[in-house]
Order: structure tokens, then sequence, then C-alpha cells
């Protein structure tokens, strides 16, 4: 029997999600994001799941594309292939869950897409972040949508033109992670900051990442108008009326998902 090319384990709330296609750098392959979406698209149905970790094994996060199968393909089928890619990066960003990447090593290309698709991304040092492809003459157009999403224009663009890695630090320092742990302390650090998101209350959570997003694409005023109604709704809520309730009494909140 073949390894799966994703181990998926959910615990806790906790949705974990392993890229294990260790020989192939984790490339994305068309039957490798396929099952990507397969299990992001399950959690999208799990309402026990309230946060997802993106994970790797092997020398590299990802690679980003299969070359090897985009040289083989015909040129009718390069557009559903990067429509499967932007397909798995929308749906990180509309899944109701938080996100979590933890990245150990180097991710490239649509494997820099990914990273840049999570709502968080916690790095190892050893991590190392490029959208190489204008060195093979292919320019990383769909990574840039995420990376430029992140990081300001000056350095997405370096990262473009160039095809130069840049470091773990780097990263954090223009936006790209949310924070950089030493190489041993990776896993530990993830697990932690899923089971302190795991412990905020699920329909908060989900509510705060969507207007997140909807307000980055809306002028100021408009911004603010939106989010206003967004704080006014969630007033409404029993989480909203159960924690500000137990602030005032000085005790832990029982959020609506861990009652009985």
């Amino acid at each position: 029997m073949s390894e799966p090319m994703i181990i998926a384990e959910r615990s806790q709330g906790i949705a974990w999600l392993t890229l294990n296609r260790p020989e192939a750098r984790n490339s994305l392959s068309l039957e490798f994001m396929a099952a990507i979406q397969a299990e992001l698209d399950s959690i999208a149905e799990d309402p026990e799941v309230r946060v997802v970790v993106l994970a790797a094994n092997g020398k590299a996060f990802s690679a980003g594309h299969d070359l090897k199968e985009l040289a083989c393909l015909g040129d009718q089928a390069h557009r559903p292939l990067f429509d499967a890619c932007s397909r798995i990066m929308l749906t990180l960003r509309n899944l109701r869950q938080p996100v979590i990447a933890s990245v150990h090593a180097m991710a490239t290309a649509a494997g820099c897409q990914l990273v840049a698709s999570c709502d968080l991304a916690v790095a190892s040092q050893s991590a190392r972040f490029a959208t190489p492809g204008v060195n093979i003459g292919l320019f990383c157009s769909t990574p840039m949508v995420a990376l430029s999403r992140n990081v300001p224009a000056k350095k997405a663009m370096s990262m473009l033109l160039t095809g130069e890695a840049i470091s773990a630090d780097d990263a954090l320092a223009n936006g790209l992670v949310s924070e950089v742990v030493a190489d041993e302390e990776l896993t530990e650090r993830v697990i932690a900051l899923a089971r302190l998101l795991a412990s905020k209350p699920a329909p908060v959570l989900a509510l705060g990442k969507a207007a997140f997003y909807r307000q980055l694409e809306l002028g100021e005023a408009e911004a603010y108008d939106f989010t206003a109604q967004v704080m006014a709704d969630n007033l409404k809520a029993p989480d909203a009326k159960e924690g500000i309730g137990a602030f005032i009494e000085k005790r832990p909140p029982v959020w609506t998902q861990d009652q009985d």
C-alpha cells in the first residue's frame, strides 16, 4: 500500500492536514490538488472542526506546481489546472475556520501562495520563501495574487522579478508569516496556537474571519459602515451576550459550542 498523499487527522476541534508527497517536494499535481480540495471541502462541512492546520512532510513545504506534469499536459489542460489551484486558495480563505500554515522548509511558487492564502503562518528558522517562476520563463502570476495581498508591493515585486528566496525572518518582517520559531519548536508552537484558537467561540471567529477579508475589498468609509453593522449583529449573538456577562461577573465564559 502506498502512503496517502495527505495525512488527515481531527482531534479536539483541530483538523491537521499534512502534505505527504515528499518524494516530489509536495509539488501540486492535479491529483494532489484534488486530494487537498476534497479534504478542505470535508472540513467545511464538519461543525466539529474549529481550526485547521496545514503542514507538510519532507525536505520542502511545497515546491509549487509539478513541472513534469505541466510539461506533459497539452495547452488546453493548463487553464483547468490553474483554476483548480485557485479554487484551493479561495477555499482556504472562505473556510469559516482559521487556517494555520506550519512551514518547516522551503515554500516556492504555488507553495508560497499556499502559505500566503492561510490566515496565519508559523515558520521555522529554516523555512525559505520564493516565487522563482521567472527563472524558468513562467512568471508566478497566480502566486502573485496571494503574495501581493500579504507583502508590500516593492517586496512582492522584488520576489517576483528576481526569483530570489527570502528568509523566515524576512518573511515575518514583510507580513508573509505571522511568527518565526526555532526549528525544534515549530510543532509545539503550532499545536499551542491551534488549541488557543479552538478555545475561542467558533461562530465569532467565523464571523470575524469573513468580515476581515470582506472589509479589505472596500473603501475606508464603506469598510466602517460594513463592520459597524457586523458588530451590531454580533452583539445579538448568544456568545457575545455570554462573553460580556462573564467579563462583568468576573467568571470564565461558557461558549454555546461548549454547552451540553
